[in-house]
């Protein structure tokens, strides 16, 4: 290769020629209505798993990390996810429960960002989560945990050709998964 893996990369294609619109001022108030939406969208254009996300966590020194994972719900607990308790986000989790989620659909040059603190949910809760798993084979495990990321604060991100991209805030979060408001 002749060229430097910079410039390759930098010529690498971004974004496709079509971009949805999007105007913060029709926005819903609840940021949960707007995902949904953007959600449905990423479904009708083809994209493979849009309730995929990555989480980012960070240790008790502040290390962070992060995976992808499965958004599992959205109520006024937070934004859902799950894991064993003993895995290493688990552990982080404990330690530092604090997260951030990143949900991003290429075809659509979107991505929305969720930040906020975490909490677990019930033994019930977790069980049901469990037992609801593609395989799962009606056995139980003690360690598998339902947590919620109540956000602090949410940002839409869509993508525009220009570079002027438009960024749409939720924040500082009140009580309830959609009630922080539009800054």
């Amino acid at each position: 290769m002749s060229e430097s893996f910079r410039e390759f990369l930098r010529g690498l294609p971004d974004f496709p020629a079509e971009l949805p619109d999007f105007d913060p001022e029709t926005a819903p108030e609840d940021p949960a209505e707007l995902f949904r939406q953007w959600l449905t969208e990423a479904l009708a254009a083809g994209v493979p798993q849009p309730n995929a996300c990555s989480l980012a966590t960070a240790d008790a020194l502040g290390r962070p990390s992060s995976r992808m994972l499965i958004l599992k719900d959205i109520d006024d607990d937070g934004w859902h996810f799950a894991t064993s308790r003993e895995s290493r986000k688990g552990q982080e989790l404990t330690a530092n429960p604090n997260a951030a989620l990143n949900f991003f659909w290429q075809p659509l040059g979107r991505q929305v960002r969720v930040a906020g603190d975490v909490v677990e949910l019930s033994a019930e809760a977790s069980a049901a989560d469990w037992r609801a798993r593609p395989g799962a084979d009606g056995g139980t495990n003690t360690a598998w945990q339902l947590y919620a990321l109540r956000p602090r604060e949410l940002e839409f991100w869509q993508a525009r050709h220009d570079r002027r991209h438009i960024r749409h805030r939720y924040g500082p979060h009140v009580a309830g998964a959609g009630a922080a408001q539009p800054s």
